[in-house]
């Protein structure tokens, strides 16, 4: 992590994966655990079995396709141990991977080499080709690791030019792919990317910390290009500048969830559990509340994607944590109607549920009564004290200038119909949460 030791992950035929932390890990001044669900031990005792497991299968793609493609081109299998020891030198949060034995390379000096238009171009043409996540032949040390489902790639940006990293250097971007036909019903996602970016303005504008993003084009590749909020840059005290890793985790790892039950209907944590994992944070109380409100606006917006690992943590030294900014919010309103290629209305769902009396998963069942339930039983309170009630009431009054602003912001051949059906949308869940 950043150069320093943290210790080894094994596997062994009968005791399964083991985690060690290093001693010296365990007692330097930025020694932390990798997650909240693998703590250090009394008497560094290591951690085994499915936990361990879980939390490093969820640095890899959830797609088997891509794990597929990407175990192909470096003669691995798809298992995690294996992959990972490949693939594991650019990850997201702060670790890196490397193969029992391998010297870790030099963290100090920034080592890129800068590419064209037409070069990023390539890079993202090749990441749904043969040579996966952008990589060519010739980049066999630019080797990353970049969880979720969608096709992707990650480069460095310095000084308004993108580089490919090498070594230790890490990437500063994640360049996002549209996602084009989506699901057995072939839903039309081609404007994701716009998509993406428009939900992100929409957040921001409701004063949510949200990850930077921007819509790019190279060549005819289009692209979101999202700022990590995992690295960051240093500069010492003789002025020199780094690039360092920020040690982060997901939910699913948080509660030591593998990735195939990321969704709470499929076992994965909910909003009373993430709600569990709060209550410890460094900002109990800001972080709390913006996790309240990202549930509401994702259902404002219908977003029905905002499972545990679209929800993550910055770890701390000494155990402490806060919530990150939100990222890889879609709203499925261009796709709602009737008929084939279109989400049913009556079949839109949140990926937690909104527990009341019952729990209320269809997003045209849920209430105003419902999310106060929610945010009252969690203690949901504005920075000045006021209740879960004033931040429904602020969220509707919001709504109009909210709206306003992004429609405002949108850059010239944004697509119209996609900004209608978002902020229209929007509007009519506002009217629905003012009852």
């Amino acid at each position: 992590m950043n150069g320093a030791f943290v210790g080894t992950w094994s596997l062994a035929p009968q005791s399964g994966d083991t985690l060690q932390y290093a001693p010296e890990w365990q007692n330097a001044p930025q020694g932390r655990p990798l997650s909240l669900s693998l703590p250090f031990m009394p008497g560094n005792a290591p951690h085994r079995g499915a936990r361990v497991r879980a939390w490093f299968e969820n640095l890899l793609p959830d797609s088997q396709q891509i794990r597929e493609r990407v175990a192909r081109r470096y003669q691995a299998t798809t298992d995690a141990f294996d992959l990972l020891a490949q693939i594991g030198r650019d990850c997201v949060g702060a670790l890196q991977v490397l193969p029992d034995g391998a010297a870790p390379p030099d963290v100090q000096a920034v080592d890129a080499t800068p590419l064209t238009d037409a070069e990023v171009a390539q890079a993202l043409r090749g990441t749904t080709a043969a040579a996966p996540l952008g990589l060519g032949a010739d980049e066999g040390d630019f080797r990353i690791s970049i969880a979720g489902a969608q096709e992707k790639t990650a480069l460095l940006k310095m000084d308004g030019r993108w580089y490919v990293p090498h070594g230790a250097t890490p990437t500063t971007h994640i360049l996002k792919l549209p996602l084009g036909l989506v699901g057995g019903l072939r839903f039309d996602m081609s404007d994701s990317v716009e998509n993406e970016w428009l939900c992100a303005q929409v957040l921001k504008a409701f004063g949510l910390p949200v990850a930077a993003c921007e819509p790019v084009q190279f060549e005819d590749m289009k692209a979101l290009a999202v700022e990590r909020f995992d690295r960051a840059w240093w500069t010492g005290p003789a002025g020199e500048r780094r690039l360092i890793r920020l040690p982060q985790e997901d939910l699913c790892q948080a509660r030591g969830v593998p990735p195939a039950a990321k969704y709470e209907a499929d076992g994965g944590p909910g909003i009373d559990g993430i709600m569990d994992v709060l209550d410890g944070a460094m900002s109990r109380d800001d972080d709390r509340r913006t996790f309240f409100q990202a549930q509401v606006i994702f259902w404002m917006l219908c977003a029905t994607d905002g499972h545990a690992k679209n929800f993550s943590l910055f770890l701390r030294p000494g155990g402490r944590y806060q919530l990150t900014p939100l990222y890889d919010v879609l709203s499925a309103y261009p796709v709602l109607g009737e008929g084939p290629g279109r989400l049913s209305p009556f079949k839109a769902r949140m990926a937690m549920a909104v527990r009341a009396k019952n729990a209320h998963w269809k997003m045209r069942e849920i209430q105003r009564r419902h999310w106060l339930a929610v945010g009252e039983r969690h203690g949901v309170v504005t920075a000045d004290g006021r209740g879960a009630a004033f931040v429904l009431d602020e969220l509707v009054a919001r709504t109009a200038e909210t709206a306003a602003s992004v429609r405002a912001s949108l850059p010239e051949g944004f697509p119209t119909a996609l900004a209608d059906s978002v902020l229209d949308g929007l509007h009519a869940a506002a009217e629905k949460l003012a009852d």
